[in-house]
């Protein structure tokens, strides 16, 4: 499979593998989760994507078992997490506000916990989860800078930042930005109309894309039209539906690397599917037209 280089240092695969749900599954074995990462490493899949919340705090530990079960493991793989949102959550019973925390202390023990949680000595990818209206942007400059210099990340970026949002962070820091992670999806492509790809792009800056199939939307039978249209080319291609709404998205210049949870084993079988599809030009705005319900101007 493809790699996307982030920095001269980090590099993921084309497609990473979301865990928010892990901690979902009615199997939260070492064994079963240990199938999952090597289902991901047989199609070149070696990028997981995490966050302190994911699973009401669950998500992470549950990863770590794996882990610390099969240690090995961690030199074949880049683990990807995230930080600044505070559930409301029995964890932290004297939390009475969801709200966001990019303060130094916040951030540090997130990182501190992710890293003990999941038996690591480093995250290769640290993402700001959500803009955070309070942010002292040197504040949090800062800590995300020492947190690449002490070790403790490889690399830093950001998650559903507006291009404002990305550059005031980014004018307090030293160390780059190495992503933004986004939704987009088919059915979600304001993205593209909005200026947020096109910031990264001009800077030669991958994205990732969260909700890739649109929360299962895309599946809904309001959307026939579109459906219809995936299992075509689908047929057309030998491979399903989902394959082609992220081959949608593989497709765009800007190097889009799609986030993509599942906890069916065989479906994660099938999750590199995505990069055998090919689509002309006209295809590719067939598609988009169909998300968007509009043709185009």
């Amino acid at each position: 499979m493809e790699r996307i280089a982030l920095n001269g240092d980090l590099e993921l695969s084309r497609i990473v593998y979301g865990m928010w749900r892990l901690a979902d599954d009615n199997d939260r074995s070492e064994a079963n989760v240990r199938a999952k990462i090597e289902a991901c490493l047989e199609q070149g899949i070696t990028s997981f994507d995490q966050a302190d919340i994911y699973g009401d705090y669950e998500s992470q530990r549950v990863l770590g078992q794996a882990l610390k079960a099969a240690p090995e493991l961690r030199d074949r793989i880049e683990i990807v997490s995230k930080a600044d949102i505070a559930l409301i959550s029995d964890k932290f019973p004297d939390r009475r506000t969801k709200h966001y925390d990019t303060g130094r202390a916040h951030i540090m023990a997130s990182v501190d916990a992710s890293l003990a949680e999941m038996g690591l000595d480093y995250l290769d990818l640290l993402l700001i989860h959500r803009p955070d209206p309070l942010m002292d942007h040197r504040e949090t400059g800062a800590v995300l800078d020492e947190l690449v210099t002490t070790g403790k990340v490889r690399a830093v970026g950001v998650s559903n930042f507006r291009l404002f949002d990305w550059t005031l962070l980014q004018s307090a820091m030293r160390t780059p930005l190495v992503t933004n992670q986004i939704e987009l999806s088919l059915m979600n492509s304001e993205p593209f109309r909005n200026g947020d790809v096109a910031f990264l792009q001009e800077r030669d800056i991958s994205p990732m894309a969260w909700s890739p199939l649109a929360g299962g939307a895309l599946f809904d039978q309001s959307q026939q039209p579109i459906l219809n249209r995936l299992k075509e080319i689908g047929a057309e291609q030998g491979v399903d539906v989902t394959a082609v709404a992220i081959g949608w998205l593989l497709h765009h210049p800007a190097k889009i690397i799609p986030v993509l949870g599942t906890n069916n084993l065989e479906r994660i079988s099938r999750i590199s599917d995505a990069t055998k599809v090919t689509l002309d030009r006209e295809t590719w705005f067939e598609l988009y037209e169909l998300g968007n319900g509009v043709e185009v101007p």
